[in-house]
């Protein structure tokens, strides 16, 4: 047979540059530095603080017996009470957007100055509380910027906890302050051989450690009258009373501050804040020195001050958004898990119910069309598999050899089967291929299929069924991962019967297949002509023309029954450049179709409904998706570890439950399953990253070009053999 020479009409191919590894490495970095921030802030490196005395052996005496206001360093240490009838009104772990204006209104209710000792990372999170204590004429000290237990951690540690607390208060406040208080610490006797090294060190430092002398336990809340009780100081002592603003409901606190303070006043007391205390102790012990904790800070630390609150703020405000984009991606899940396994369920019971049919069987003869490039390795297995078919009507096969330099088209002609030809032509690639052999086919359906798949004997017959319906225009087939034996294999034999032909019972349930996959799909010669054609405008030649045909009004099904078995890749490389070019092909085919959305009648319902399932489920979905992991990790190292595997577990169950359902509805074998956990690890992640890079390269907008994949060859699988056929097998088999 002569063999006809196609010159096609060649697109030009825009070539842009790949999107780099390093834009996903950085961006990956930035979410890194971001959690680490966010963590950092909110003290989820802090170690436990409850821990025994480990004596005071090393404490000097003067010290544990001496008054709350502590000065040490390594050449003196001097510690000084305040004078009697005075009371310094202390607080601790704000300031809280809520409870510090609150203290405040009570404080200046009573016309009294209280000392704050803020944290840093509530100061860079509420700057207008932290802003409104230096206005009102209070004073601040460091409570450290994340409320850790300080003697647990190194020294560069505690001084970056100083500095930083220090820096955003010069950057809110524009003071310094002299003035520090260690968490979880009380009075002076109290202090052990593990505390007096962190006190003498922040010394060194320049700072001046605050204790107390009476500690109101309001953190605890046990009542207003108890609260006044523990604050209440012996006799006529003077006190640095502890309180807190922050750290949950302080109500009662402010409640005790109001009842306390005239209280004490009407014994007499006076009110200072913890300088002008330490100052009238100073006076008192003939010490010509004076304290001021309200110190202009430099602009150099004013501006570093304003980055880090900036980072604080701007991580807060990421993982806000990533908690948000968590609720919003499972639901977005638990959704399309419900919607797929009710919709997918009623699609396999009517084709299963007794009374089901397309219509007459369908014995009109067929024409397969095989687009081929360098199929050398399967092509022989394929168009056996085409060529031995038992549709009654009679199967004819065209291989259009695209270009081949491996010998793909002498290979075909060397089956000498007489129902197949064979059509040589430059490359052009699969679009011009597929409409070279469409316009050389003989009859009027239409089968497309990849050079490296394989039918099975009866898949042609029973895809062209459904076209007894005179609406059918296309029918997609349900493709099988023929090589499954590598761990890689197995986690795409799961995708497929999950992720594509369950998807498939949902979109034809719904009116909105989006794609007649390349490997085993129908079509009418009419519809195709009506589309337009197959052409090379995207990347998912087999979306475009699935969409186009949808908004023409045809009809497009599934149909379970017609199985063809194809190659899937075996390698990370390989197994990207297939699911890259897919993905991005679809944003292609999606955009390309974008104005159609505004149509009326059929085109417009088609693309509707086709691309929000599309762009929800196949894009919005898998690109947020990475949330969940980013979540679980951050979840295990720096939350409540529990809940956080339980709520993986509960996900990684409602997977496993949509892969029976999908198994089951495509009479698999369940056995392959033990490897979806692993599939959690590793695939799909990978996906995460196709689909990112994906976004990035239409972003830029380029255009990718064809990346053929290395082939090895599939072995026939084994079929059972197939009864002649008969006009019952027109119906789909139960």
């Amino acid at each position: 047979m002569a063999e006809p020479t196609i010159t096609p009409t060649r697109h030009r191919r825009r070539a842009v540059p790949q999107p780099r590894w390093i834009l996903l490495g950085m961006l990956l970095a930035v979410l890194g530095s971001v959690l680490f921030v966010n963590a950092y802030t909110n003290a989820s490196f802090t170690p436990d603080h409850h821990q025994s005395s480990s004596g005071q052996r090393d404490v000097p005496t003067s010290v544990v017996t001496g008054g709350p206001i502590i000065s040490a360093n390594s050449e003196q240490v001097r510690s000084y009470r305040l004078p009697e009838r005075t009371i310094a009104l202390t607080f601790d772990d704000g300031p809280d957007p809520v409870w510090t204006p609150e203290v405040l209104r009570v404080l200046d209710a009573h016309q009294v100055k209280g000392t704050f000792f803020v944290l840093g990372s509530q100061v860079s999170r509420h700057p207008d509380a932290a802003r409104s204590l230096v206005a009102g004429g209070h004073e601040v000290g460091v409570h450290t910027f994340t409320h850790p237990q300080l003697a647990e951690l190194p020294a560069w540690r505690r001084q970056l906890e100083y500095g930083q607390t220090q820096l955003v208060v010069a950057a809110v406040t524009g003071v310094r302050t002299p003035l520090i208080r260690f968490p979880y610490s009380s009075h002076a006797n109290a202090i052990d051989n593990r505390d007096w090294p962190v006190v003498r060190s922040a010394g060194d430092l320049g700072y001046l450690t605050v204790l107390n002398d009476t500690d109101s336990k309001d953190w605890a809340r046990p009542g207003v009258d108890k609260i006044i009780e523990n604050a209440t100081p012996d006799g006529t002592s003077g006190a640095v009373t502890l309180w807190h603003d922050a750290g949950g409901d302080r109500s009662q606190t402010v409640a005790a501050l109001d009842r306390f303070i005239p209280l004490m006043k009407e014994r007499g007391y006076r009110f200072v804040t913890a300088t002008e205390g330490l100052n009238l102790a100073f006076a008192a012990a003939g010490v010509d020195h004076r304290v001021d904790a309200g110190v202009a800070a430099t602009a150099g630390d004013r501006w570093r001050g304003r980055m880090l609150v900036w980072a604080v703020r701007g991580a807060d405000d990421v993982l806000g958004v990533l908690g948000v984009l968590f609720v919003l991606v499972g639901a977005l899940t638990v959704g399309r898990t419900a919607v797929l396994i009710v919709l997918s369920g009623r699609h396999a019971r009517r084709r299963r119910s007794r009374d089901w049919t397309w219509g007459p069987p369908v014995t009109e003869p067929v024409s397969v069309i095989v687009p081929a490039y360098n199929e050398k390795e399967g092509i022989a297995a394929a168009v056996r598999s085409l060529a031995n078919g038992d549709h009654p009507g009679g199967i004819e096969v065209i291989v259009v050899d695209d270009g081949s330099t491996d010998g793909t088209a002498d290979i075909v002609e060397a089956l000498r089967l007489p129902n197949v030809r064979v059509v040589r032509k430059p490359n052009g690639g699969k679009p011009s291929a597929l409409n070279t052999g469409i316009a050389l086919a003989r009859h009027d359906l239409l089968v497309l299929v990849d050079g490296d798949t394989i039918f099975e004997p009866d898949s042609v017959r029973r895809l062209v069924q459904p076209f007894a319906d005179p609406r059918v225009g296309a029918v997609a087939g349900n493709v099988k991962v023929g090589n499954r034996r590598s761990l890689i294999a197995k986690w795409q034999h799961i995708e497929y019967v999950i992720g594509f032909n369950l998807d498939r019972r949902l979109y034809e349930t719904l009116r909105c297949m989006p794609t007649v996959p390349g490997a085993i799909g129908g079509f009418r010669r009419e519809a195709l002509r009506y589309a337009g054609g197959l052409t090379d405008d995207t990347l998912a030649e087999d979306t475009d023309i699935t969409i186009a045909l949808g908004r023409a009004g045809w009809k497009i099904v599934y149909e379970e029954t017609a199985r063809a078995w194809t190659e899937a890749p075996t390698s990370i490389g390989q197994l990207w450049k297939q699911r890259y070019r897919w993905s991005y092909g679809t944003m292609q085919a999606l955009w390309k179709h974008r104005r159609s959305v505004l149509d009326r009648g059929a085109s417009g319902r088609f693309t509707r409904r086709c691309l929000f399932f599309v762009s929800l489920f196949g894009v919005l979905l898998p690109l947020l998706a990475p949330v969940i992991d980013l979540m679980a990790l951050y979840g295990l190292f720096f939350l409540d570890r529990k809940a956080t595997a339980i709520a993986w577990l509960a996900m990684l169950g409602m997977q496993l439950v949509t892969a029976v359902v999908a198994f089951r509805l495509d009479r698999e074998k369940l056995g392959v399953l033990w490897v979806l956990p692993l599939q959690q690890f590793a695939y799909r992640q990978l996906m995460y990253l196709v689909i990112i890079q994906s976004v990035v390269t239409a972003l830029t907008g380029g255009r990718l070009g064809w990346q053929k994949l290395r082939r090895t060859g599939l072995e026939p699988p084994p079929i059972a053999p197939v009864r002649p056929p008969s006009p019952v097998d027109a119906r789909p088999a139960p």
